[in-house]
Order: structure tokens, then C-alpha cells, then sequence
């Protein structure tokens, strides 16, 4: 049975507190005779990327782990920019990557955190504050450790937790249900937007998004020196200085964090107040999220009555862009939390009113503000006439158009596996000029973007994506290890802090839905969707075992899908499937391939081998793990049929004996 919150069980078969699950077992017999070239280019894969995360530490970063800059930040913004860097390691490391990528990472956390908070940007080991579209960017690297080393990382995560789920902390206002200002974090003290008179607002950017508040009557008086533009100063600090925005729901994930890690009911209760609330705000705005709330609790209290115009909102600077992702983090924590999927319709709504006034153009003709991405995800189809969604709106309507960008409603998708969310996607896809196939090797900054062509391979429409987006990912590994030997003895500036993002070699985007099966996590915040993980039997420890590959074809929870592959000649491995990112689900049943004897070898001076003759069978699981062995040079499909949602999420794994890395008993 589902997940409920008002349960102290996981369903109906979860086992007693401080027992394991049960943990079945089925064992491959299929042979490996031609490696499958998706296998090979897998495993190809992780060996580049294993040199690629090691290179770049050695030429970016000192022996604290740290990253190698002297110069000082001068502004608000920054911290995004130094954990981000590494965001994706250990999510290599959980995917399988190497023993001592994990140790690498904790170690530059710790050596950026200390480097931040020497910078003053830290207090507490905590960003002072800041906007939580960039609080959220810096907050996956976290998120990740606590998914791979609980234990080590639980303290840290609650006590940060606790910055917004305590009112004393003075970020939430539980009356309201509002969290009390756009920037926001470990100094109370930090007021506004800026520490300055007026907003840091560069030229290149003004001309890029324009300003906010750009109703205001002194507007009209313009142009002015950024310095001296009324948009930017006193208004800006009253207006949208205080309050709640919406990006600030990007807060749910770290509270969800807290929750896994816990189980503290309080946590869960955080969260179902705080999204709730916005939910409600959503519905009242006839289905479209609101991007601001007055200190007061009221929509629109300090912009004169507007739903749009707060910070990092709709009319500035990057619209459905920041507002639409931090919607869907937490709409998706919510729902996470308490087994409730109607949390998700806050994030539906707002969507399909986007689709609802799409116009076809080709993206030359629209007026994006990020022309930039676009000419990389697009390529030649830039002149492609394809339906662009208004990403922003203002006192003049909607405007700043741009293509479909499919992570939000993939996210639903594969939370809920409901029809209407399946739907909304198919009905993107008939509608787009562009060939949902094409794979292109670009990497966005949200190391996403290719959401479109996993979609057509899990419709059965292109058996090839596999290999092609290995092939993808192999040319954005390359193209950023030159990018290393360009700019590794760069003086780095302020200016210029962007330059190791740039250069972050690790690209697990492709790992991440072909082993997973689970799109790349939502990058404002966002904690990993999966529909399956790995444990690797014999290391004790989470990711595919070294010369096994693993192909997940389809996350239908009645049939979820996945090829495992050894490679190795000589070794045996044995594989623990999870299901779920967070052992969520349950594997009701599993249905194998195997292959009876050993009649496909042949006579001693036979010159070949006959087709090894495959049948399948099935056994029941009951439980979140199922254990796979995989002799040497074998392979096996699985059919599993999961119950989604149906033990509550932690960080559990299957070497735990009371089902839990944190000694949290399996509720």
C-alpha cells in the first residue's frame, strides 16, 4: 500500500522495527558472447571519468581542497560558485565511480567551506544569505554526501535544516507561513538585497533581463547610471527586500533532506505547512504560482496588488526558469513526504498555462533571454519554426519566449507514472518541430537537457539513444579536460569565479538515466529521483561493481525494466538492486531471463557456438533490494514490478541491519 503520513509503517509488508528487509535473490546464466555496445561504452565511460575528476583536483585545487583563488568576494554572490564545482562527484561516486571519490569530495566541502567562510560568505558553515536559486545550486553537493555517507553528514544537515524549520532562527514566520525575506540564511542580520545602496546590477545583465520594477512611475524618467536607477535601490530594498518569493521553495529540499536523514515527523510537518500554504496561494491565482508574498502573508502586499515582480520571479530575471524549478522541488518534497501527489498539481497548473500560450516560431524570432543555452541545445534546428512557452510576464504580458525545456514535467512524470503526466509529454512531443531523438554533446550548467531524446528511448521510438548519449557524454568529458589544460594557471578573478564550473569535467547526466533510470536532479535544489539504484555486494558499498553495466529500458511501475551486464572474463560480482532513490519503493516480483545449460558451447571440435536458448521466470520480492549474482561474463534482464511509494524514504541501505545508515529504525 502507498506511503501515508498518518502510517508509522512503511506498508503492509514492511518488516518490524530493528529487523532488515528480506532481501531475494536470483542468480544470471545468459551468457556474454557479444558484448553489448552500450556495455562497453558504459564502463568506457566511467574509466574517463575516473581521470577526469582526479585531473581536475590536481590542477584546481590545493591540498585542503580548496579551490586555488587568492582574490576576495565582493558582493552577495559566490558560494554557488565554489561548491557547485563538485556538486556531482559523489553522485559519480553512488553511480559507481571509484572508492576514493567519496573521501575526495568530503574533503572539498570541508576545504571550500573553510575557504568561504574566511571569504566572510559563511557563518556556521552556512551561506548568510542569499536567493535560493543559488542557495540550492550550492546545496547538491550536500545533499549527495548525506545520500552517500548519512552517518558522517547527518549533524551538518539538521543543524542547517534547522536555520528555517525553527522560527527562532528568524527565517520563517509560522504564522504566515512565509519565510520573512528573499535573501535569506545563517546571519539575521543580513537585510535586503544587497549590502550596497543599490543592487550590483551589471550593465551586460541589465541588457540581457532588464530590471525589476519596471512599473514604477520614476521609471519613465530614464535611462539612468546603474548606479543611480530607482528601480535598484530604495524601492528595490522595500519592495522586494522583505517577504517571501518563490524560489524560496527551493528550502523544502533541504527540510526533505532533514527528514530522510531523521524521520522527525516535525520536519515532514515543515513542509506540508510551507508548501501548503503556496499551494493555496497557486489555486486562489486561478492555477498560475505567484512569485511573492508580503511580510503580512498577502500576495502581492508590497508590489501594489501584483502576483508577478518579486525577486527572482516572473517579471525578473529569469521567470518560469527559477520559479518554475523551485515550484517543482518542492512540490515534489511534499509529495515525497507524504505520499500525497496532489502537491504536485501547484507546479501542473502553472505549466499548462505556459502551454496553453506557446506560439511556433523559430528560436531566431523569439526575444529569450538565453540565447546562449539555446544555441547549444539546438543547434542547427534554431531556425526550426517549434512551440517557445512565455518563461516571464509583466504589467505588458508575457513575453521573454523560449523552446520547451522538458525537466519539470519529466520530474512529474516520473514521480507520479500518471497518465496525465505522460500525456503532457506526449503532447509536447507531437507538437515540437524538432525530432525529440536528437542528441546533441553540449553541457548545460545544470549538467542537464537531453530529457527530450531519454524520453523518446523510453517510448520504444530509439533503440540507439544509449550508445549515442554515452557518445555525447565521452565528447563533454573530452571537451572539458581541454578546457582544464587551458585555463588551469589562470590568475582567477572575481569576475571569473564561473571559469570552474566551466571546466568540471564530471558529466553524469547520461549514467543517470540509463543506469537509474531516473532523470538528473532537479539543479535548484532538487534531491534525486531514481527508480533504481545499486549496491555493490562484495565492497559494501553503494554503485554498480566494477566491469558491471546496467541498461534501464523502461520505468513503467508494472514492468520497470533493466539489462545488467558483467564484462568481466574471470570475475564474478554481485549486484543490489534498490528501488528508489531512497528504497521508496518495493519490487513486488521480479521476471528474469535465464539460460537453461550449457548446451551453447558446443562439442570440443565444433568451430562455433550454437544460440544459447534464453526462457524466462519469475519470483516474488516483497522488499525494496534484490540481490543479483552475476558470474563471470553473464547477463540478465529484469522485469520488476514495483510498489511505488510504499516504504518511506531514507538513506537505508541493504548492509544496514536495522534497514537504516543513520541507526534510524525502518518505520
Amino acid at each position: 500500500m502507498p506511503f501515508s503520513p498518518s502510517d508509522s509503517t512503511s506498508g503492509d509488508d514492511a518488516p518490524a522495527p530493528g529487523r532488515p528487509f528480506p532481501q531475494p535473490e536470483v542468480r544470471a546464466s545468459v551468457p556474454v558472447l557479444e558484448p553489448p555496445g552500450w556495455a562497453l561504452a558504459q564502463r568506457s565511460l566511467f574509466d574517463l571519468l575516473d581521470h577526469a575528476w582526479r585531473r581536475f583536483a590536481r590542477d584546481f585545487t590545493g591540498p585542503d581542497g580548496r579551490l586555488n583563488y587568492t582574490g576576495e568576494l565582493t558582493t552577495r554572490d559566490g558560494v554557488d560558485d565554489f561548491y557547485e564545482v563538485f556538486f556531482n562527484w559523489p553522485q559519480l561516486y553512488l553511480l559507481g565511480g571509484a572508492d576514493d571519490l567519496l573521501p575526495a569530495a568530503e574533503k572539498h566541502w570541508e576545504g571550500v567551506t573553510r575557504q568561504l567562510t574566511e571569504l566572510d560568505m559563511l557563518q556556521g558553515e552556512y551561506e548568510r544569505g542569499y536567493d535560493w536559486f543559488h542557495q540550492g545550486e550550492s546545496l547538491l553537493l550536500l545533499y549527495f554526501l548525506c545520500m552517500a555517507a548519512p552517518e558522517r553528514w547527518s549533524e551538518r544537515a539538521l543543524r542547517f535544516a534547522e536555520l528555517y524549520v525553527d522560527p527562532a532562527k528568524g527565517n520563517y514566520d509560522p504564522e504566515h507561513r512565509v519565510i520573512t525575506r528573499p535573501h535569506n540564511g545563517s546571519d539575521p542580520d543580513r537585510q535586503g538585497v544587497s549590502d550596497d545602496a543599490v543592487y550590483p546590477w551589471l550593465p551586460k545583465e541589465a541588457e540581457t533581463y532588464g530590471f525589476p520594477l519596471d512599473w514604477l512611475p520614476e521609471a519613465a524618467d530614464g535611462p539612468f547610471p546603474l548606479t543611480e536607477d530607482p528601480r535598484l535601490g530604495t524601492q528595490m530594498r522595500e519592495r522586494m527586500g522583505v517577504g517571501d518569493t518563490a524560489v524560496n521553495l527551493a528550502a523544502a529540499g533541504l527540510v526533505l533532506n532533514a527528514w530522510i536523514l531523521s524521520g522527525e515527523e516535525r520536519y515532514r510537518d515543515w513542509i506540508v505547512e510551507y508548501v501548503g500554504a503556496w499551494r493555496e496561494r497557486t489555486e486562489a491565482n486561478g492555477g498560475l504560482i505567484p512569485d511573492n508574498v508580503g511580510p503580512d502573508g498577502v500576495v502581492g502586499s508590497l508590489l501594489e496588488g501584483r502576483w508577478y515582480g518579486g525577486h527572482y520571479g516572473w517579471s525578473w530575471p529569469h521567470g518560469w526558469h527559477s520559479v518554475g524549478h523551485a515550484a517543482c522541488v518542492a512540490a515534489l518534497a511534499a509529495a515525497t513526504a507524504t505520499g500525497d501527489d496532489g502537491h504536485l498539481s501547484m507546479v501542473a497548473t502553472s505549466l499548462d498555462a505556459l502551454i496553453a500560450r506557446a506560439k511556433v516560431m523559430p528560436h531566431t524570432e523569439a526575444d529569450s533571454s538565453l540565447p546562449s543555452k539555446w544555441a547549444a541545445e539546438l543547434g542547427p534546428d534554431i531556425h526550426t519554426p517549434t512551440p517557445h512557452l512565455p518563461f516571464r510576464h509583466n504589467d505588458s504580458g508575457w513575453f521573454d519566449y523560449n523552446p520547451v525545456t522538458a525537466p519539470v514535467p519529466m520530474a512529474l512524470w516520473h514521480h507520479s507514472a500518471a497518465d496525465a503526466d505522460r500525456a503532457r509529454l506526449d503532447g509536447l512531443r507531437a507538437a515540437d518541430g524538432i525530432d525529440w531523438r536528437t542528441v546533441r554533446p553540449f553541457r548545460a550548467k545544470e549538467e542537464s537537457g537531453h530529457e527530450k531524446a531519454w524520453f523518446a528511448f523510453l517510448a520504444g521510438d530509439d533503440p540507439g539513444y544509449p550508445e549515442r548519449m554515452l557518445a555525447a557524454a565521452q565528447a563533454q568529458v573530452r571537451h572539458r579536460l581541454r578546457r582544464v589544460d587551458r585555463y588551469r594557471d589562470l590568475d582567477v578573478d572575481e569576475a571569473d569565479i564561473h571559469v570552474w564550473q566551466q571546466c568540471n569535467p564530471v558529466a553524469t547526466e547520461a549514467l543517470v538515466q540509463l543506469t537509474w533510470g531516473g532523470p538528473q536532479v532537479m539543479y535548484n535544489g532538487g534531491l534525486q529521483q531514481a527508480r533504481l539504484r545499486y549496491h555493490d555486494a562484495e565492497a559494501r558499498r553503494a554503485g554498480l561493481p566494477q566491469d558491471v553495466a546496467a541498461l534501464v529500458t523502461s520505468i513503467d511501475p508494472d514492468a520497470t525494466t533493466v539489462e545488467l551486464v558483467n564484462l568481466a572474463p574471470e570475475t564474478d560480482r554481485t549486484v543490489i538492486v534498490q528501488a528508489g532513490a531512497f528504497a521508496e519503493h518495493t519490487i513486488a516480483s521480479a521476471r528474469y531471463t535465464t539460460c537453461a545449460d550449457d548446451c551453447w558451447i558446443g562439442d570440443m571440435y565444433d568451430y562455433g557456438h550454437t544460440e544459447p536458448i534464453v526462457t524466462e521466470t519469475e519470483t516474488s520480492c516483497d522488499s525494496p533490494f534484490l540481490t543479483v549474482r552475476l558470474p563471470a561474463s553473464t547477463r540478465i534482464k529484469l522485469v520488476l514490478r514495483l510498489g511505488l511509494r510504499a516504504n518511506t524514504p531514507s538513506y537505508r541501505t541493504p548492509f544496514d541491519a536495522t534497514g537504516s545508515d543513520t541507526g534510524r529504525e525502518t518505520q
